[in-house]
């Protein structure tokens, strides 16, 4: 049997995806009340983070925790993998003792060489290309407040960066309509939205997006590793924010998600991001619940 891999959405057809979504709020409720669920003991994920993470460290350990495995963290700083041993040999080896990968990292070739090179299963947990585990994430909590995202408008507002490419992708998968408001030069990949031109459209001003919009979404507008651009992209960003305006604008129902951390006062405004309107939390929570379907998903495939 092969191994099966999430580098993005794409890796999942579009009824797995369904079904990891409904699996994810099953899990859930399990947690909820408080029901043991140790499906792998024994089981060891091997963590290796070149990124720095609250959100992705916390669910994955915890995940695996509740699953009665465990989660081993891997770092540069305290392995070869900081003293330039080739990824091909990090791959083999690591996978060679642990049944499931996951790699958090800046290049995403990166991540496929370890794909490519593994005997378990890796996950993206996120390269600077996509964050597909985010998109499951974002997509459960959609599916617990409005049911299926299918025909609906979703409106990104911000920096067509991984995030953004992962939401292209989900928009192929899992059929709705994409706006994308970005200002020239910070558009998302080109080949996606050529391939995506059904569904995906690129505008210049939020409102063009928000309008009617049942989810309107945004990031950072400097990601990781982007730090000394932040002061110039604050000026280019100007008037990119979600805030109670541009949620005036959307449909009565719409929903407003992060995948944090934010930027209060630059891409959202703080009384939109703490407001009933907003799902940011559980959005944040429902990464625990999404990556445990897709470790099981996985792990039984």
């Amino acid at each position: 049997m092969s191994i099966r891999h999430f580098r993005t959405l794409l890796d999942l057809s579009p009824q797995e995806i369904k079904s990891l979504i409904r699996r994810a709020s099953e899990l859930k409720a399990l947690v909820r009340s408080d029901t043991a669920h140790a499906l792998f003991p024994n089981k060891v994920l091997g963590m290796v983070f070149e990124k720095s993470s609250t959100r992705t460290r916390v669910s994955f350990e915890t995940g695996m925790a509740q699953f009665g495995g465990h989660a081993l963290f891997l770092s540069p700083r305290d392995t070869q993998l900081g003293r330039g041993e080739p990824i091909a040999d990090s791959a083999r080896v690591i996978s060679s003792m642990v049944d499931i990968l996951m790699l958090r990292t800046f290049e995403h070739e990166k991540l496929e060489t370890y794909a490519a090179n593994a005997s378990v299963p890796v996950i993206n947990a996120l390269t600077d290309l996509y964050h597909p585990c985010q998109l499951l994430a974002d997509l459960q909590t959609f599916a617990e407040h409005r049911g299926d995202i299918s025909g609906k408008t979703v409106a990104w507002i911000g920096d067509g960066n991984n995030m953004c490419n992962s939401y292209i992708n989900a928009a192929r998968q899992c059929d709705f309509e994409l706006l994308i408001a970005c200002p020239p030069g910070f558009e998302p990949l080109a080949e996606l939205c050529e391939q995506n031109r059904d569904r995906v459209r690129i505008v210049r001003q939020p409102e063009d997006a928000a309008r009617g919009a049942h989810l309107l979404v945004t990031d950072v507008f400097a990601s990781m590793g982007q730090e000394d651009e932040q002061a110039t992209r604050l000026k280019k960003f100007a008037g990119y924010q979600i805030n109670r305006e541009l949620l005036a604008v959307a449909d009565s129902s719409a929903l407003v998600m992060h995948c944090l951390p934010a930027h209060r006062g630059e891409e959202i405004t703080a009384d939109v991001l703490d407001a009933e309107d907003s799902v940011v939390w559980e959005e944040a929570e429902n990464r625990l619940h999404a990556q445990k379907a897709l470790i099981e998903l996985l792990l039984t495939q």
